[in-house]
């Protein structure tokens, strides 16, 4: 074991369940918020989602201060993140338990992620930039097709939520960090519009303890400070036009400067997510959408100040979908096409596919029952079709319980890596495939709102890296579909107010093992925490308003072998703001309060003990 990695301590571990049933992350359970979920439908029209849903709300956002996307999501229901180095560097999500590349990120509805990687770059991804994030649990390729096998998170940038609606943000601390924000909103008779800038800067740390003789982490010892830089804008516009056409469109453009360790050791990226959607509803009963929208992800490499290549992929998306209301219920059609492109010094064996999809979906309710169902059938011009679909059933027992019972299928596309990359590639590869079945209780009362959801999900076809295959083109192996997986899952949450605190929290028991006969067999899936907890606690004095965040994770394996064991953590982040106007808040954030070294990849750092000072201007709406 790492010498900077430290056991998780079980009495933290324990106190956080205990907190948890009293409460959950100020971002809230959506099966109270069904009506406002549009991730898990697709829809505005008809009833809401029966999927394990969560809202991030700009209003969390602020009172949180979180230093990245990644920060934000780490602890809420199901995520579990690893980051290599901090601020900028490599940061992937796992949701319930599932891999770095087996769910899907929409920016404002639009696909993000690398198409060679087939990783989203969530840490070019300002916060300042967010208006409202939606996390829908659970599989949903039969709305959203390939990857989105353990669901779907979805970032909304910043809307217009008044007629005119500034704002401006500065704040700097610990590891010469800097960074500022600032925007205009508004609506004027039909119109509106949105326009931000943001920056960060900071100087970081050393990212990487690498050994260069094994090759374990980075692969090289560089003890100097790995910073990042980030650049963002953001507009947005729509109108009105009657009561029946509307339209609107939106760009966000990210791009970063970032330092590491390895052979590559710096690079600068760019993320830029644009759209346009094209709304008709003559009336109540119909209503279509026309999307259409471009995912750039670029990446220029340097060692030092050499310059090593660039990789660029370019996802384009185009959606047509109807929504046709009937007694009892929606009933929605669509189409999806998608072309996914790349270029690079290195010379793929091929460089572009397409994909085309129908799908369908019945949103129901009838008295005290709820339904929704869903099938999709995807063509792709490189492994053929593939056929998913779900369904959900949800009875209210009283006023404020609801039980769920649900079934779905899920798959996952090879990426342009897996397929094509020379040398060490397989243009054979089937797609992954899941099943995954759910059952779920959750109240909302006067005190409060509380869910259990329980899970199974059994994955088959995974792709891995054989050494035994191998071929003229890949001599030295290649990737192959060999790997099998069963993920059993319990997740709670529960909010309520104690004593004036809003008290949040929310806990995960996870069982993610590996079931591919031979010697990993009955392994843990590599960089997967049995147990997850995050506690929220907020309270109002006046003028000045105190919380605390602790977050807490058990050990997990670095390695399919289960050789690498890191241990355990809990962190408590702590912030106090004074608001002496309505318009203007001043926040200090101490992060890792208690100065904890831990790991949540293997040789690769985290952040010590952390101060942040902030002030905001934003008159009230």
């Amino acid at each position: 074991m790492n010498r900077n990695t430290v056991f998780f301590p079980r009495h933290a571990l324990a106190v956080a369940i205990a907190l948890a049933s009293a409460g959950t992350a100020h971002a809230q359970d959506a099966q109270t918020l069904a009506s406002v979920v549009v991730t898990g439908t697709r829809t505005q029209e008809g009833p809401g989602t029966l999927a394990a849903s969560t809202v991030i709300t700009r209003e969390d956002i602020d009172r949180l201060q979180p230093s990245s996307l990644p920060e934000l999501l780490r602890g809420q229901p199901g995520i579990a993140i690893y980051n290599q180095g901090g601020a900028g560097k490599l940061s992937a999500v796992s949701l319930r338990g599932t891999g770095s590349g087996q769910f899907v990120l929409l920016v404002d509805g639009v696909k993000v992620g690398s198409v060679s990687a087939g990783i989203p770059a969530l840490q070019d991804i300002p916060v300042a930039q967010i208006e409202r994030i939606e996390i829908v649990r659970g599989p949903m390729s039969s709305l959203y097709g390939s990857e989105a096998m353990g669901g779907v998170i979805q970032v909304f940038t910043r809307r217009a939520n008044s007629p005119f609606d500034p704002h401006v943000g500065v704040a700097f601390g610990t590891h010469d960090t800097l960074r500022a924000d600032a925007g205009v909103a508004g609506r004027k008779g039909r119109g509106w519009y949105s326009a931000n800038v943001a920056y960060e800067n900071t100087h970081g740390f050393n990212a990487c303890n690498g050994d260069p003789v094994t090759f374990a982490g980075c692969g090289a010892i560089e003890p100097d400070r790995d910073g990042y830089r980030n650049r963002s804008g953001m507009l947005s516009a729509g109108y009105d036009f009657s009561d029946a056409w509307s339209a609107d469109a939106r760009v966000l453009r990210s791009e970063g400067s970032n330092d590491f360790d390895g052979y590559f050791n710096h690079s600068n990226v760019v993320q830029q997510v644009s759209g346009a959607h094209v709304r008709f509803a003559p009336s109540k009963r119909l209503a279509l959408d026309l999307n259409a929208g471009r995912n750039v992800d670029a990446s220029d490499n340097f060692h030092d100040s050499t310059f090593m290549g660039h990789i660029l992929t370019l996802r384009d998306q185009a959606s047509l979908k109807a929504d046709v209301a009937a007694p009892g219920g929606v009933a929605s059609l669509g189409y999806d096409w998608e072309r996914d492109r790349l270029s690079s010094e290195t010379v793929f064996d091929r460089t572009r596919r397409t994909t085309h999809a129908v799908f369908g979906q019945w949103l129901g309710d009838f008295g005290r029952n709820h339904v929704q169902l869903g099938a999709r059938r995807e063509d792709n011009s490189q492994f053929g079709g593939a056929n998913t679909g779900n369904a959900a059933w949800g009875v209210d027992l009283a006023k404020a319980l609801r039980i769920t019972a649900s079934y779905g299928s899920a798959f996952r596309a090879p990426t342009f890596n897996d397929l094509y990359y020379p040398g060490f590639s397989n243009p054979d590869l089937r797609p992954e495939r899941s099943r995954s079945a759910e059952l779920a209780l959750a109240g909302t009362h006067g005190w409060g709102h509380w869910s259990i959801n329980a899970y199974e999900t059994r994955l088959r076809d995974l792709i891995v890296f054989n050494p035994m295959r191998s071929t003229v083109a890949s001599p030295w192996g290649s990737p192959d579909n060999i790997e099998h997986a069963r993920i059993r899952g319990v997740e709670t949450t529960l909010g309520t107010t104690v004593m004036g605190w809003d008290v949040d929290g929310t806990a995960s028991w996870l069982d993610p093992r590996n079931t591919t006969p031979g010697p990993q067999d009955g392994n843990l899936l590599n960089r997967r925490a049995q147990r997850i907890a995050r506690i929220d606690a907020d309270r109002r004095y006046g003028q000045f308003r105190v919380g605390a965040t602790v977050n807490g994770s058990s050990h997990r394996f670095d390695d399919p072998a289960n050789r690498v064991r890191l241990g355990g953590y809990a962190t408590t982040d702590v912030r106090v703001a004074w608001i002496p106007d309505p318009a203007w808040t001043l926040q200090l954030t101490v992060s890792n309060l208690f100065d904890k070294h831990y790991e949540t990849a293997a040789w690769y750092n985290q952040p010590d003990r952390a101060l942040m000072f902030s002030v905001r201007w934003q008159p009230a709406h």
